[in-house]
């Protein structure tokens, strides 16, 4: 939604002001400029980026307009989870938690997170740890260095698509001196012409500098910018659960292991104790 108000702040902003001063909108309208620019932006793009990099870009670009899905909620919910399994796990041993983390899909506890479902590179990081520490021999610290390197080779895929964009970004104000350029020849071509209709052609050129500026710092390069910060709040949810994991192979008690991880949650949508508190009381009451 905010993405959306941001666009229509931009748009109204610049061409407001553009007829304010008396400018005619319709001098903006050169549709070769457009396909100049956007064409050449495309094709860079192409050319820079893997396919399935390319997938990516495209998927990170439509959840701009979905907002930051890490929630509050959700990670209350995450929290719940962990400490459902945990609690299992401690009360019954982790041969109870067997069939939880081999079919992650099919787990009475995993199923009741509905974003953790449709998350699987998050529940699978769960999960396969969990499967893991069953099998021991593996000491909390050494746990907790491949979970970090696990994060750190997440989070650099996705910023790669946020890079990708960046790199489009800074290529159009040049696009857009091509563009500008290509304007000029055409001009020069028509210089004997009557004035008015050199004038046109002139302002036609320059509309194409005006739109490679534009689509660079108006566009592209704030949502390439909202893009990684979308990929830090993703890996922040896996920092939780990180903790959680962690904290639990180090032998502490379900609700101290929650505890740790709601402690490393951004403070904007970080869950109070009273709610993480209230919420495994529900739990438990549910259970018994």
């Amino acid at each position: 939604m905010f993405v959306i108000i941001g666009i229509a702040v931009v748009l109204l902003s610049v061409l407001g002001g553009f007829v304010l001063h008396g400018g005619p909108l319709g001098v903006l309208f050169q549709p070769e400029e457009f396909l100049i620019i956007g064409g050449a932006a495309m094709g860079a793009l192409l050319v820079q980026t893997p396919p399935s990099l390319l997938k990516r870009v495209a998927s990170n670009m439509g959840g701009l307009f979905k907002g930051d899905p890490y929630t509050r909620d959700e990670y209350l919910n995450m929290l719940k989870t962990m400490f459902e399994l945990f609690n299992a796990a401690t009360r019954d041993g982790l041969i109870a938690i067997e069939q939880h983390v081999e079919k992650p899909e099919a787990s009475s506890i995993f199923s009741k997170n509905k974003f953790l479902m449709h998350h699987k590179h998050a529940l699978y990081y769960l999960a396969d740890t969990m499967k893991l520490l069953m099998g021991g021999g593996v000491p909390p610290h050494d746990l907790e260095s491949m979970l970090e390197a696990d994060i750190e080779t997440h989070h650099t895929e996705e910023t790669q698509a946020s890079g990708m964009l960046q790199k489009v970004a800074d290529a159009l104000p040049g696009l857009g001196i091509v563009a500008a350029v290509l304007g000029i020849v055409i001009t020069m071509q028509a210089i004997d012409g009557p004035p008015a209709e050199i004038g046109y052609k002139v302002a036609a050129a320059l509309v194409g500098t005006f739109l490679g500026i534009f689509l660079c710092y108006g566009f592209v390069g704030p949502m390439s910018t909202h893009m990684d910060l979308l990929s830090q709040s993703q890996s922040r949810y896996f920092e939780c659960m990180k903790a959680g994991i962690v904290a639990y192979a180090k032998g502490n008690a379900p609700l101290v292991v929650v505890e740790f991880a709601r402690r490393v949650i951004p403070n904007e949508v970080r869950p109070t104790f009273q709610e993480l508190e209230q919420a495994v009381k529900a739990l438990k009451h549910v259970q018994s």
